[in-house]
């Protein structure tokens, strides 16, 4: 079946770019910047773990590493925060394009991979904790100084419009693979590698480009992060939270399909944000419902919220198709 084009993506992105018309309200607008940059790394994820079935544990390897290489370079060398930026994404991109290689060459797979990923992760937050130029267990302050040309705004609007344009730009990028021979390559690798790799489809390259182009989706958010917060330390950009949020939310909102990490990312956020009127009373609650709305996915609703909501949609989109069929057939 033919991947519908993008006129649902321009929809989306527009009715969400009109929220800070409708509420000005701080904690609203603060709300959707988290939901939309889990949305984000849900989407990097998604890219390799949905389309490719190669399930990452360690997607804060390159969310770390795009938020410190922002950082870093601001704070130590005075660059620029748009270019920092831009060069953070990259750092992702090619932090995940070493670890594929080294795994995919190993031929790890399945849960291998997997805990591969995350001890990477694991081993990246260790060394950003002790090394001098990440400030070791003080962590990284950016510099307060509200104005365009150092990514800070007075307005919280404005960073929800960058977050927003981020995940719209990863939502296009999702949509052009879905519509390319190389999506098709990715999903034949997901299904059954080796009948993909009999058919000539090269494995290595096709994970690989997988693998980069999901790192540096993550590593964009870690860029975000890092301008929103202008605050890390190894236990915040390489914390395993963010990879729990990286793969809960596609998994939740439906694995494999362009709206899932967003639909997911949504349901998530508003889960935190649920628990923590009562975690005063009960400490790791968050972690608690997170679990049970994972297994409730899993075991009723493989294809999460998005299957859901197809089932849903009305069924008069389906009797045209229908008619056209019995047309064919007399």
């Amino acid at each position: 079946m033919k991947a519908p084009g993008y006129l649902s993506v321009v929809a989306v992105v527009a009715a969400l770019a009109l929220v800070p018309f409708v509420t000005s309200s701080n904690v609203i607008l603060n709300f959707l910047v988290i939901a939309l940059l889990i949305a984000l790394v849900g989407q990097g994820w998604n890219v390799l773990g949905g389309y490719g079935g190669q399930y990452s544990f360690g997607h804060a390897a390159f969310f770390g590493t795009g938020a410190y290489t922002t950082a870093v370079l601001q704070v130590q060398y005075g660059i620029n925060a748009w270019p920092g930026f831009a060069i953070g994404i990259a750092a992702g991109a090619l932090v995940g394009a070493v670890i594929g290689f080294l795994s995919f060459r190993s031929g790890l797979k399945g849960s291998y991979f997997a805990l591969v990923t995350l001890a990477f992760a694991e081993v990246l937050r260790i060394v950003a904790s002790v090394a001098p130029i990440t400030g070791a267990g003080v962590g990284t302050l950016i510099r307060l100084d509200v104005r365009f040309e150092a990514f800070q705004f007075q307005s919280r609007a404005i960073f929800y419009w960058i977050i927003l344009a981020l995940v719209a730009l990863s939502l296009v990028i999702v949509r052009m693979i879905e519509n390319s021979r190389f999506g098709a390559r990715l999903v034949a690798v997901r299904e059954n590698e080796d009948a993909a790799r009999a058919l000539g489809v090269d494995v290595m390259a096709t994970k690989l480009g997988a693998m980069t182009i999901s790192a540096a989706i993550t590593a964009a958010g870690g860029c975000f992060y890092a301008q929103y917060y202008l605050f890390l330390d190894a236990g915040i950009a390489y914390g395993p939270w963010i990879s729990v949020e990286a793969l809960l939310a596609p998994i939740i909102g439906g694995v494999g399909t362009i709206y899932g990490p967003l639909l997911g990312a949504l349901v998530v956020k508003t889960l935190g944000e649920a628990a923590k009127h009562v975690t005063g009373t009960a400490p790791g609650l968050d972690l608690i419902i997170y679990g049970a709305v994972l297994v409730l996915v899993v075991g009723f609703a493989p294809r999460g919220v998005a299957g859901l909501l197809e089932r849903l949609w009305p069924r008069r989109s389906r009797a045209p198709a229908r008619a056209e069929e019995g047309k064919s057939r007399d």
